[in-house]
This record gives C-alpha cells, sequence and structure tokens, in this order.
C-alpha cells in the first residue's frame, strides 16, 4: 500500500467518524466497551481468573464451616 493510498483511508476514516452525531459515537463506543471480556481476563488470560474464581468459591466455602 503505497503512502498517498494509505493518507485517503485515513482521511475517509476521519470523515466518516466526524459526520456521525454525537449522540451515535457515544453510542458505538459504549457497545464496543461492553463487548470486551472482563478487564483481569484481558490483562492475565483464563488460567489466573480460573484460580481466582476457585479461591473465592473454597474461601466462601471456609467461611461458612467456620
Amino acid at each position: 500500500m503505497k503512502t498517498n493510498d494509505y493518507v485517503k483511508f485515513v482521511t475517509q476514516q476521519f470523515v466518516e467518524y466526524a459526520d456521525q452525531p454525537k449522540s451515535e459515537r457515544k453510542k458505538k463506543r459504549l457497545e464496543k466497551k461492553e463487548a470486551r471480556p472482563p478487564a483481569i481476563n484481558r490483562w492475565f488470560g483464563l488460567i489466573p481468573l480460573a484460580f481466582f474464581i476457585s479461591y473465592k468459591k473454597n474461601k466462601k466455602r471456609f467461611m461458612k464451616r467456620a
């Protein structure tokens, strides 16, 4: 891709974004934010998340017995 093509593409994307109403931009931003996985999952992956969940579960079970 040549530089001129890239500049043209970026300009088109910017103009499309700027032409949208502010409420529509906010709505899209919120939808995108809600679609993301939880932060702990994004940062550390599934294995630490599984350990954390099992720790909380075992902690609750232990507290009930005590």
